[in-house]
């Protein structure tokens, strides 16, 4: 039986974030990542608030070197005849005017090499099976299989469930559950010879909305472009036997200005979907146990706000965890503080991202005015600062005010859009969504 304080089991932005830094404190942590880097991720858009932790992992240059200057977001309407872009210079705190798109396997493969050289026993190749929760708060044994069939088993103080998407241990509490408030599934691939915005806008993330929900337009640094379709689930259903590139392709055409971006590009992978997009678990936390990033709760990608939330965790959690195995009197409060964070920032997200489709949200997104710096408030949302001490509560609280009343001054086509939206957001049966086609 091996041993070790702390146990993390997944090898992605928030087990990479969580393990160096406890290894940093002295703790003996294992780190079991089923897959080998690198491998293929999707998410690869960064936010401005990425950009202190990854400075304070280490990790800054490595990543500013394979990643394309993402300065800003630029929203596409088929309902208006002009395009919005932000600047995230522009947002209250002017210090972070800029972030990065990433390939996530060159970005996750430099968080998981670094966890390694920070004295992280990290083992690829290596799944969990089993946890086991020994009786009087004794810590877990975790059972793992290796590729080639051979199995291992670790006893822990601390076990940290980063499995992503995986959620292992939601899954195993029977604790996840469907996003009540929203649902979506998607289809994506890569893209070359794409034709991208002009200067220094070319990193720029482009938003598409169109009738059955959203794209994104994602520039990589090699010329490559990731170009993904959220839709609702309903929408995923009309595939009739279509290969799953040949649908990615339909309903591109459905979008204009999107289909001529691409119209002299070449989809240079295959296409991948995925279903249940948004769910959230009871819980984040236990005796002697943490769910971090989207082990926890996944919410809907538009902000692109997946990696920050998930390092953050990492952070919050590496706080909490030093307090329950170093200062047991703190763990209470500790706990809580590391539920408030986990909380927080779906929370913000998801007030934006539920409303992101009616018109009444799109026609502010696409004529933003700064009353009382409410623009500049968005801005720090849209860059992820939403966690430090900049001042945007109050205007974020005016922002949804002008959002209610313009609701009720354009109530008959607001309210048909929130109807619309409450169809849309049935779930269906996902049989077929996910992996590749």
């Amino acid at each position: 039986m091996n041993e070790c304080d702390v146990l993390v089991i997944g090898g992605g932005p928030a087990g990479c974030s969580v393990a160096p830094l406890l290894a940093r404190k002295g703790y003996r942590v294992v780190l079991l990542e089923k897959a080998h880097h690198p491998r293929f991720h999707i998410g690869e858009s960064l936010l401005p608030a990425n950009l202190p932790l990854l400075e304070q992992l280490g990790v800054a240059d490595e990543v500013r070197a394979i990643g394309m200057e993402k300065w800003g977001a630029e929203f596409v309407s088929p309902w208006h005849a002009h395009g919005q872009e932000f600047q995230f210079a522009d947002a209250w705190n002017k210090s972070q005017p800029n972030a990065y798109q990433v390939k996530r396997a060159e970005f996750d493969h430099i968080l998981i090499r670094n966890a390694a050289r920070e004295g992280v026993e990290v083992i690829e190749g290596c799944k969990v099976r089993a946890v086991d929760f020994q009786p009087d708060g004794a810590g877990a044994v975790v059972g793992a299989v290796y590729d080639d069939g051979r199995e291992e088993s670790w006893k822990a103080r601390f076990v940290v469930d980063a499995s992503g998407r995986d959620t292992f241990l939601a899954n195993r509490f029977q604790i996840k559950h469907r996003n009540p408030r929203h649902n979506s599934a998607a289809m994506y691939a890569h893209f070359a010879g794409a034709r991208r915005n002009a200067g220094q806008a070319e990193g720029n993330i482009t938003i598409f909305w169109f009738e059955h929900g959203w794209f994104w337009f994602i520039p990589l640094s090699d010329g490559s472009t990731s170009v993904g379709a959220t839709v609702w689930p309903y929408y995923m259903k009309t595939r009739a036997g279509r290969s799953l590139g040949q649908f990615l392709m339909d309903t591109i055409a459905m979008c204009p200005p999107l289909a001529e971006r691409l119209s002299k590009a070449a989809m240079v992978t295959e296409a991948e979907a995925t279903g249940n997009f948004s769910y959230v678990s009871e819980r984040n936390h236990g005796p002697n146990y943490l769910l971090l990033g989207d082990a926890y709760a996944f919410i809907d990608p538009v902000f692109s706000s997946g990696v920050m939330l998930a390092m953050n965790s990492g952070f919050e959690g590496a706080k909490a965890i030093d307090a329950c195995l170093s200062r047991p009197a703190e763990s209470a409060a500790a706990l809580q503080a590391f539920d408030r964070a986990m909380r927080h920032g779906p929370e913000v997200f998801s007030w934006f991202i539920y409303r992101i489709t009616n018109p009444t949200m799109r026609d502010i997104f696409m004529a933003p005015r700064n009353i009382f710096r409410v623009k500049e408030a968005l801005l720090s949302v849209l860059a992820g600062d939403i966690f430090g001490s900049t001042p945007i509560w109050r205007g974020l609280r005016i922002f949804k005010v002008i959002y209610y009343l313009s609701f009720l001054g354009n109530f008959r086509q607001s309210l048909a859009g929130w109807r619309a939206r409450r169809v849309n957001i049935r779930p269906v049966d996902e049989a077929g969504l996910g992996g590749r086609r």
